[in-house]
């Protein structure tokens, strides 16, 4: 009997570590595409309101190269690198259209945008972004998330994290070479 409660007792440890330990094992996100479009997939659509209150869809930037950026005011590595696409739409305007597609509220996204001096289109929403995300690729729902999509529709690249100026550069200049 008293070799049953030993065991017992030890299982019961044993559970209580396992159970205690198991947030350590956290999964790791899944990569860009992995749920949802991929490098070499036909763009998905999207249609979200913008701040001046008009309809945008991804359609509407058929033939041209396009540049979609899912980010929020909150986010500190969003906010860093919003100059770096402003000076990207603001470089290649001939070429290149960038949109930016805000998880956030109008207030504080317009605020922002008019801080930073942002002309390209800003659009807004919630859970209907989240599933747009979703759609271009972005399963783990983390942000920032870039995506340029050539101006045949195809997707050609996809970024989850903070984009760089050299970055961005290098990815647009084999685009276009």
């Amino acid at each position: 009997m008293k070799n049953l409660g030993l065991i017992v007792l030890v299982a019961v440890i044993g559970l209580g570590l396992g159970v205690g330990l198991s947030w350590i094992q956290r999964p790791v996100p899944p990569e860009p595409g992995l749920s949802g479009a991929a490098v070499g997939d036909q763009r998905p659509d999207f249609r979200h309101g913008s701040l001046d209150g008009s309809w945008v869809s991804a359609s509407d930037f058929d033939g041209q190269t396009l540049l979609v950026n899912f980010w929020a005011t909150w986010c500190a590595p969003c906010r860093r690198e919003m100059p770096v696409l402003q000076d990207a739409a603001r470089q290649h305007a001939d070429r290149l259209a960038v949109v930016g597609i805000a998880i956030d509220d109008p207030a504080p996204v317009r605020d922002f945008v008019e801080e930073l001096g942002i002309d390209y289109p800003i659009l807004i929403g919630a859970a209907d972004v989240m599933n747009t995300q979703r759609a271009w690729g972005n399963s783990a729902g983390a942000l920032p998330y870039t995506v340029l999509v050539d101006a045949g529709g195809i997707i050609r690249w996809q970024h989850l994290g903070e984009v760089t100026g050299d970055e961005l550069a290098a990815v647009l200049d084999d685009l276009w070479q």
